[in-house]
């Protein structure tokens, strides 16, 4: 039987991924939805700054790269044995004009980070003042920079089957070292960061749902809304605990989900009602519950 786990993280930020400038105008990365244009961050910033928290926080080792005379990629002796990197993020590795590559496809999938609150043409005026009055007949350069501050969300899915093992180069790691990359890398999403432009923004959830499925689905993926009232920010619940009570292989969507959440964010947690309270808990548990239950994949 196959093993899925898969997380909908929805985290609060500003500012976060840039794309090209127009004359001094430096915009954000947006789509349009609904008529309405929505800040986002890619999956390639997302998987970026995982991978760098991974290795600076974690001491996981960044992969080795080089070029075949074309593009850059990782060594082609490089292995999953020695770098998680790619053992949950693949690879493409070629060995010479006209030679068939080996191709490793990714264990660990991600969806970009788009925003829950419309962005509304929020634009930031800045110059440099600071430096251009040290000197003598300097111009003060003048630009304006878009910005969003809302709630994003996110979704991860990772084949833990797939973990430490590589046919391409036969491999198959020992139990303890697949669980302990799947720890680092749920680590590296509870503790996610951002810097950007001479900020850091924190990356880390306020809210997430998800567990391990015996379906590859990101069954709440595009599912999450936010409901703004007064004072009050609530999760639409509807589409929550209709997913919930889904089957699939003569099971429960609840039977096989967590929820976490930071305290004093949204106020209507208890509506989620399809999931049993026992399940809905501190970000901190809702890690070590999933952690825990790993030893039950990797038997």
């Amino acid at each position: 039987m196959a093993n899925f786990l898969s997380l909908t993280v929805v985290f609060k930020a500003g500012n976060l991924n840039y794309g090209e400038s127009t004359a001094n105008i430096i915009g954000l990365k947006r789509l349009s939805f609904k008529g309405k244009s929505y800040s986002y961050i890619s999956r390639q910033a997302l998987r970026y700054d995982i991978v760098r928290i991974m290795n600076e926080e974690f001491g996981m080792p960044l992969t080795p790269v080089g070029n075949d005379g074309k593009v850059v990629q990782f060594e082609a002796n490089a292995t999953i044995r020695e770098y998680p990197e790619i053992d949950l993020f693949g690879y493409m590795k070629t060995s010479g004009e006209g030679t068939r590559g080996k191709i490793r496809k990714a264990i660990v999938r991600l969806s970009d980070a788009i925003s829950l609150e419309p962005w509304n043409n929020d634009i930031d005026y800045g110059n440099n003042m600071g430096l251009a009055v040290r000197g003598e007949n300097l111009d003060n350069m003048i630009f304006q920079t878009e910005i969003h501050r809302s709630f994003y969300t996110y979704t991860l899915t990772i084949d833990l089957d797939k973990v430490g093992v590589d046919t391409n180069d036969n491999i198959t790691l020992e139990r303890d070292n697949r669980i302990e990359r799947v720890k680092k890398l749920l680590d590296a999403i509870k503790i996610l960061y951002r810097d950007i432009k001479g900020r850091r923004e924190d990356l880390s959830p306020v809210f997430i749902i998800g567990g391990v499925y015996n379906s590859g689905n990101p069954f709440f993926y595009n599912k999450i809304e936010l409901v703004f009232g007064g004072d009050s920010i609530k999760i639409k619940h509807e589409p929550i605990n209709e997913i919930l009570d889904r089957n699939f292989n003569n099971q429960t969507i609840k039977d096989h989900t967590y929820l976490g959440y930071l305290n004093g964010i949204f106020s209507n947690i208890n509506e989620i009602n399809n999931l049993e309270e026992n399940r809905k808990l501190p970000i901190e548990e809702f890690f070590d519950t999933l952690k825990n239950n790993l030893t039950n994949v990797y038997n």
